[in-house]
């Protein structure tokens, strides 16, 4: 599989590639057919002067003369030989000029399907009188063979048809370096975050050093926001190792462990945050390639549709309808091509917004339907690996002054936890999320067609530890993050039941209007 940077690199190759390929084509067409026209135009220009000139050299037998005006004649780079033949030697050449020399009886050329020769019969008119009138008659002296050459016109094409690949190739060159060098500057921090990241997952956090922070990258935040988790990471296991050595300590002590638990639990949010922020990076990448496939389909469409006109064109075939459908298949394309780059540049734009708020607990306004299909579509990967859907639906327009960094950990939190518990291994199932207005709260249902959780669990799940997944990567952490988020941050509430249908309905009222952060 090519990397994102290949096909974006080759995308934009294919596309300059073609469209100055088309131009070229088109040039080259119009050149031929100007040239055509003009070898057309010539030749007609130089039989009418022969037909002029000739006559009175035949009449009065002036080979000389002859042989002057038509070796001025093949002076033009297009005519290869001119022969005259008299009426009375049929048989024999008059004068015959070649561009090899002038030797009238012995010159030989060489004719190919380049050399088109064209015959004028050359007459003197002659006057004649009788008893009632007079009139004049044309009598044949003989005739003049021109042979044109296409060689002339065909080195022009050659040259323009040289000068046009040359150009595409140097301009193809350029592109290369300049589209490298600026998707570097993109690639590069995701590619070290990346790195960084699965560093932390197969290592132990205190081997894992912070990336180089940079206020001129356009990914500094989520940087920052990564090398923020890994100190309080290495903070909790400071932490743990003092809990577990003050662990048979006295009663004293057994307070101050409590505390230090306590700053765990908080780190342990911001670790939370960072599984968040790993998802988001690999969705990125995953998210794209659907737009970008859908360019560089209707690309290809548009190419094959821009090739057979100017073969139709080339050919003298070229009918109305063709064209109809040409602008149509343009049409068509080039609405696919911007539809689909504004959805990359808007999942772009989704994914940076999402990045910032996760990785920081700065307090905005925002509209909550619009946040949500933000934050689930960075969990898209997750969600189709899980063959899982998820819709959302509700009241549009409710505008919340919060914190949206804290309600996507909710969110995230909520989702992960569906995925993982709620459907069956490789069933999937769909999770369903609805707002609603009832000032001053926000209502948000969310609920998932899965099996449900036991009755004597439903009062325990928001305890922090438990889980019923334990050995098999549960943590028992997440829906005890949610909580105390929801309750303690947030200052709402949230409660959970079994839907009568089928699935886990938990349902959240949050203040619209946040009060400051606590704490």
């Amino acid at each position: 599989m090519y990397s994102l940077r290949f096909r974006l690199i080759s995308l934009f190759i294919f596309v300059v590639t073609a469209t100055l390929a088309i131009f070229g084509f088109y040039q080259y067409a119009r050149l031929s057919d100007e040239l055509e026209k003009n070898f057309t135009a010539h030749q007609k220009e130089v039989i009418a002067r022969l037909e002029t000139s000739l006559p009175s050299t035949l009449w009065n037998m002036d080979e000389s003369t002859a042989e002057k005006i038509i070796k001025a004649e093949i002076q033009n780079v297009d005519i290869s030989e001119i022969e005259i033949r008299s009426a009375e030697l049929p048989d024999a050449s008059f004068v015959h000029v070649t561009k090899a020399g002038n030797n009238n009886q012995t010159a030989t050329v060489i004719r190919d399907s380049n050399n088109f020769r064209v015959t004028a019969k050359l007459f003197a008119e002659i006057t004649k009188r009788d008893a009632s009138k007079g009139n004049n008659t044309s009598q044949a002296l003989g005739e003049v063979i021109v042979t044109f050459s296409h060689d002339y016109i065909d080195k022009k094409l050659r040259d323009n048809l040289t000068l046009t690949l040359v150009q595409i190739f140097i301009l193809d060159i350029i592109l290369i370096i300049a589209l490298t060098m600026s998707l570097k500057v993109v690639f590069d921090p995701i590619k070290l975050l990346q790195s960084a990241l699965f560093e932390l997952s197969s290592h132990d956090a205190e081997t894992v050093t912070e990336l180089p922070e940079s206020k001129s990258q356009e990914f500094g935040k989520v940087i920052r926001g990564f090398n923020l988790v890994l100190r309080n990471l290495k903070n909790i296991i400071v932490l743990q190792r003092q809990a577990e050595e003050s662990a048979h300590a006295a009663a004293k002590e057994t307070e101050e462990a409590y505390i230090s638990l306590k700053a765990a639990q908080k780190s342990l949010l911001q670790a939370e945050k960072l599984a968040s922020l790993g998802s988001l990076v690999a969705g990125i990448a995953h998210e794209i390639n659907t737009p970008v496939g859908v360019i560089v389909t209707s690309a290809s469409v548009l190419s094959e549709a821009t090739n057979e006109i100017n073969k139709n064109m080339a050919e003298g075939n070229i009918r109305k309808s063709d064209m109809m459908s040409f602008l149509t298949t343009a049409t068509e394309s080039t609405r696919l091509i911007m539809s689909n780059a504004a959805r990359a540049a808007h999942l772009i734009q989704s994914f940076k917004q999402v990045a910032v708020d996760q990785t920081s607990e700065q307090r905005r306004e925002f509209e909550l339907i619009e946040f949500l299909n933000d934050v689930t579509t960075s969990l898209n990967p997750t969600l189709r690996k899980a063959n899982t859907g998820i819709d959302i639906t509700g009241q549009a327009n409710i505008h919340m002054d919060s914190y949206p960094g804290l309600l996507a950990q909710v969110i995230t939190n909520l989702t992960m936890n569906a995925v993982t518990h709620a459907f069956s291994v490789g069933m999937g199932g769909k999770i369903h999320i609805d707002v609603s207005l009832s000032e001053p709260f926000v209502n948000i249902d969310f609920r998932d067609n899965g099996h449900g959780i036991p009755e004597e669990f439903l009062d325990k799940i928001f305890e922090p530890f438990f889980t019923t997944k334990r050995g098999q990567g549960g943590t028992g952490l997440g829906l005890n993050i949610v909580f105390n988020i929801i309750t303690k941050q947030l200052c709402g509430t949230i409660t959970v039941q079994n839907h009568p249908d089928k699935g886990a309905w938990f349902r959240i009222c949050i203040p619209r209007i946040t009060e400051q952060l606590r704490k």
